[in-house]
């Protein structure tokens, strides 16, 4: 075992997309573990776009990275010492790791959980992490989708995204509507997916297709990208229609702070509801729709993929990925 601990910490706070001068490679030494503590070595990060909103100096649901520290982020790894019972060397754990090769579980330490046995390490970290939870309670808590329902879904062939189309299947929707920025992407929530129509918000007429897709209008929006969709999509809301607000990765990057959408007051003509939420909120809840997702997956009606970027060193072009477009399904980082 190298006796170093590779780990990338925030040099600087980011304008715009990270680059090189945003974080710094440093080896410290492997943690020891103390009483009641256990070594874990690191095996894969969930890429998520809340990271990069981590990165400013911004007050949030949790405190900014500060200068200095360790890159945030929930991972996958292994025991490989203990001095605990509640760890054994071999165990999967999961939870808050870092963006770095070794951290330590137990008394004191971050909230690493076992992994149950029979869960693959990708699955665990999307269908089964923050990305499935974050579909499954956005859609069915915040959304409150109900039969008959014409979604449409925005970032649809993203982790989230393309959970959240099929969880609204699964629960009766009448037309699930994918956005996503390629015709490959497309393809694949309709072909592979089950989603009724795709739109390419890079080459198609957004309102156009949109107005074709939903004639009565959209039911439930669940908001993956903010910025211009939201407001396409918001001018289009079928009567009592509800919006979802998950993200808005569109303006992560933007220097300047985002202008507010100019049709929401057709949330008012249309009685509408437009509603954000932080999944931590739901994790008392997991356990619950771990259970019902694990269900959905074995009969083979939830499908999902996963992007997997090779080596700690490529963390950030990993999270850089998810802004460009880059990706299909979730990202993950394989150390």
């Amino acid at each position: 075992m190298n006796d170093r601990n590779r780990r990338l910490v925030l040099a600087q706070r980011p304008s715009a997309m990270i680059d090189g001068s945003t974080v710094r490679m440093e080896e410290v030494p492997i943690p020891t573990p103390g009483h009641g503590q256990a070594l874990v070595r690191v095996r894969y990060l969930s890429i998520d776009p809340t990271i990069r909103t981590w990165m400013n100096d911004a007050a949030g649901y949790l405190p900014p990275i500060a200068l200095g520290e360790v890159i945030r982020s929930v991972g996958i790894g292994e025991v490989i010492a203990s001095n605990t019972d509640t760890f054994a060397v071999g165990d999967s754990v999961f939870g808050p790791t870092g963006w770095q090769d070794y951290t330590l579980a137990g008394e004191g330490a971050s909230g690493l959980q076992i992994l149950p046995p029979g869960i693959d390490p990708p699955t665990a970290l999307n269908i089964f992490g923050i990305t499935g939870m974050t579909a499954y309670f956005g859609l069915i808590d915040v959304g409150r989708v109900r039969d008959g329902d014409t979604v449409v879904v925005s970032g649809a062939a993203g982790a989230t995204g393309s959970v959240v189309g099929q969880i609204a299947a699964i629960k009766g929707a009448g037309k699930v509507v994918g956005i996503a920025g390629t015709n490959e992407k497309c393809a694949w929530l309709v072909d592979e997916l089950g989603f009724d129509a795709a739109i390419n918000y890079a080459s198609d007429d957004v309102k156009g297709r949109l107005r074709e897709a939903c004639p009565t209008g959209i039911d439930l929006y669940f908001d993956n990208v903010g910025g211009t969709l939201l407001d396409v999509c918001l001018g289009q809301l079928a009567m009592r229609g509800r919006v979802v607000l998950c993200g808005a990765i569109s303006t992560y990057n933007d220097a300047q702070r985002a202008v507010g959408p100019s049709n929401y007051r057709n949330l008012i003509t249309r009685r509408g509801r437009m509603e954000g939420f932080i999944i931590l909120d739901y994790a008392d809840r997991f356990a619950e729709a771990q259970l019902e997702m694990a269900t959905w997956v074995a009969d083979g009606r939830i499908k999902h993929r996963e992007h997997v970027v090779e080596g700690l060193e490529r963390a950030p072009e990993a999270l850089n990925l998810l802004f460009t477009g880059g990706n299909t399904g979730k990202v993950l980082v394989r150390i």
